[in-house]
């Protein structure tokens, strides 16, 4: 039984490292393909926009009820000390550094990525890519180099704006139910974060977004099965995005801590 046990974790090891080094792979041919000409910048755009304000209103939303969320959860522990004058601090810091980040790329990779996968995903079963091929255009230079760009710029954009939402979120419930002052409140946000809390911050949103790109792409790709293989793959994207943003996330924060903190 033991024997078993370790063998389907060796197995899901071996599995894990090859699909990371396939990624790798596709990320190599991506920036290749993104650092030399010709460059289309329509197609770049067009993808920005759908990544930028198509995804600006639920990440913003999410973001407001966070902050609101984080303020009244400290706020039942805080009374009991007599520190709710610290909340404002938590709510910056904790939204800057990780939950406006992880909470942002986690939306944009359920609607953003799922969207790359389904779309490439659907041009590889009716053979569109093949056509690519056969007239001598690279795949990867025409459909996933402008996904890629896009999504590394605007994230952290999208980011920017999550969490000065969710800040606000949490100054509402701090002004109008803790009684903490305006002024208070924006002065204590302010003297919390340094500018290693925002860098850190978007640093990893940027990587992120290369995560979202390359899993949406590569599932895409590798698409097999007709519509039912664009299902799958669409579900695969989502999920190994995800657990792919929280492990990195994990790694990233095990960077920032010692490196900041030595």
């Amino acid at each position: 039984m033991g024997h078993m046990i370790i063998r389907k974790s060796t197995l899901a090891v071996e599995g894990l490292l090859r699909y990371v080094g396939q990624l790798t792979l596709l990320l190599m041919r991506i920036l290749s393909a993104a650092i030399t000409p010709p460059f289309s910048a329509y197609r770049i755009l067009s993808q920005a926009r759908r990544v930028g304000p198509g995804s600006l209103m639920i990440a913003c939303l999410v973001a407001l009820f966070v902050g609101m969320i984080i303020a009244l959860q400290m706020a039942y522990m805080m009374l009991k000390l007599s520190a709710e004058i610290y909340i404002p601090n938590v709510i910056a810091v904790s939204l800057t550094r990780e939950l406006g980040p992880v909470l942002t790329a986690l939306i944009v990779a359920g609607r953003v990525g799922a969207g790359i996968t389904a779309e490439i995903g659907s041009m590889v079963v009716t053979e569109q890519v093949d056509a690519l091929k056969a007239f001598a255009a690279d795949p990867v230079r025409y459909l996933a180099v402008p996904r890629f760009l896009a999504l590394a710029v605007m994230l952290p954009v999208l980011t920017i704006f999550a969490v000065l939402v969710g800040i606000f979120g949490g100054f509402l419930i701090c002004n109008f139910k803790l009684s903490i002052s305006s002024h208070m409140y924006w002065s204590m946000v302010s003297d919390s974060l340094a500018i290693k809390d925002i860098v850190t911050g978007l640093a990893k949103t940027a990587f992120f977004g290369i995560i979202i790109a390359t899993v949406g792409c590569f599932e895409g790709l590798n698409v097999k099965g007709g519509a039912d293989g664009v299902g799958r793959a669409t579900t695969l994207s989502v999920v190994r995005s995800f657990i792919l943003i929280i492990m990195f996330d994990c790694f990233f924060t095990f960077i920032f801590y010692f490196l900041f903190n030595a």
